[in-house]
């Protein structure tokens, strides 16, 4: 029975070295990053006549009537 504890005693040391004590804190400012969406000014999503086209859908057209 001692044996028992003994492994019982070991295999907690075990645990302790490798999970006994908690990472530092990371502070909230560290985990986020202010960053410009686009660093020329431009706006990503405008509007381009030209190139529109290529995301006009219509079933008519998909079933070639």
């Amino acid at each position: 029975m001692n044996k028992g504890l003994t492994t019982e005693a070991a295999e907690a040391a075990v645990r302790h070295a490798r999970f006994g004590k908690l990472p530092e804190r990371i502070r909230f400012d560290d985990m986020t990053e202010a960053v410009e969406a686009d660093p020329a000014g431009r706006a990503n999503g405008s509007y381009d006549p030209e190139g529109s086209w290529k995301f006009y859908s219509c079933l008519a057209l998909d079933l070639g009537l």
